[in-house]
């Protein structure tokens, strides 16, 4: 009776419809609902892949109105704010080391980053989102749960954490489930990632707080304490990648640089000229760091596994890995030959979002 009731309340068409919804939603018919993403969420930018394209490359910063708490602007456009803000705006990194220093912030600007996806910008409803995003391989349980949840509080349906240099190794080409040992390392922003991978796991690894992030601080500490010349953030950043190199032996060595700053002795604004070997000086104590790291891992590494090294050599990727003649100086080091990836910037992203279309295939490398 209830029955024939409500039926008698639908017209035909809705009837058709209904009948329609019922029959097609176990055979998935309503996945459109549902959108696939690969995030590289790093110290210094975040990287979105969708339907296989880099749809989001962008600083990962944000600026914030102070008085009203909004966020004003966010990657590109935030990071041309960077140090040219009075007090009633706030420019913020979310991300620091890798890990998210700022929840808000970090929420915020993944939610910005995901509208800004053309695909995604013109759908009716917001779609569930499954993601693969990836980590460093040193997070704790309690930086990795806060990675977790920023991603869920934007619409993550599925959300798969993946180590960086996991991520990295699939991007560059290496076959990870093959018993053979690859040594991968991934120098990001805010950490280098070291690694020894073989059968689809981490052998043995290494999470260095020393990256792009700290090379810039190192540029800013030698300008201040060698010319007396106070540069911002934005300004050793284009240093170190006019002019930065990890040795003074280079085949191509890039010309002097002009550098525009505040003087610490008169406080006016003052010019330099600088040269590459000025900038090997002010990164040397952070590159010996990463080569004693690189030189502990392989110290670490089993020995059938050492051996595959040794015919295999090292890869390098991340944006530090493009520091003139740093892969000269770990094959010097190591006396193994070094191999940076192909545009090592996005080699991360490129194996998230590999692997984000065969999870099933890389469901044992895949933290859920």
């Amino acid at each position: 009776m209830i029955y024939c009731f409500f039926i008698h309340r639908f017209t035909p068409q809705a009837l058709v419809l209904l009948t329609l919804f019922f029959f097609f939603y176990p055979m998935g018919f309503f996945d459109f609902l549902t959108e696939e993403i690969a995030i590289d969420l790093g110290t210094a930018n975040t990287l979105i892949i969708h339907n296989d394209k880099v749809v989001v490359d962008s600083p990962s910063i944000v600026a914030k109105d102070r008085i009203s708490g909004k966020i004003i602007a966010v990657g590109n456009e935030a990071n041309l704010m960077q140090g040219k803000t009075h007090e009633n705006i706030k420019t913020i990194r979310p991300l620091k080391d890798g890990v998210i220093a700022d929840f808000d912030a970090s929420e915020q600007m993944i939610n910005l980053f995901i509208k800004s996806i053309p695909t995604l910008k013109n759908k009716i409803f917001s779609p569930s989102l499954v993601m693969v995003i990836c980590i460093p391989s040193g997070i704790t349980e309690v930086e990795m749960r806060a990675v977790k949840e920023s991603a869920e509080r934007v619409n993550g349906k599925e959300v798969y954490l993946i180590h960086e240099p996991m991520a990295a190794a699939i991007g560059i080409g290496v076959d990870i489930m093959q018993p053979k040992g690859n040594m991968i390392i991934d120098i990001g922003g805010g950490t280098t990632e070291i690694a020894v991978i073989a059968l689809g796991g981490i052998v043995c690894d290494q999470s260095l707080k020393v990256a792009g992030d700290v090379f810039t601080n190192d540029i800013i500490y030698y300008m201040r304490t060698q010319h007396n010349l106070y540069v911002g953030d934005r300004t050793a950043e284009k240093i170190k990648i006019q002019i930065g190199a990890a040795t003074e032996d280079l085949d191509d060595p890039p010309d002097e640089m002009s550098v525009q700053g505040r003087d610490l002795l008169t406080g006016k604004p003052k010019q330099i000229e600088i040269s590459y070997r000025e900038i090997v000086k002010a990164l040397e104590k952070s590159i010996l760091r990463v080569e004693d790291s690189v030189m502990e891992t392989l110290s670490k590494t089993p020995p059938e596994l050492a051996a595959d090294i040794y015919n295999t050599g090292m890869y390098l990727a991340g944006g530090g890995s493009m520091l003139r003649g740093l892969d000269k100086r770990l094959s010097k080091k190591t006396d193994l030959p070094v191999y940076i990836a192909e545009d090592p910037l996005r080699a991360v992203v490129r194996g998230t979002g590999i692997v984000l279309k065969n999870i099933p295939k890389y469901k044992s490398v895949l933290i859920k």
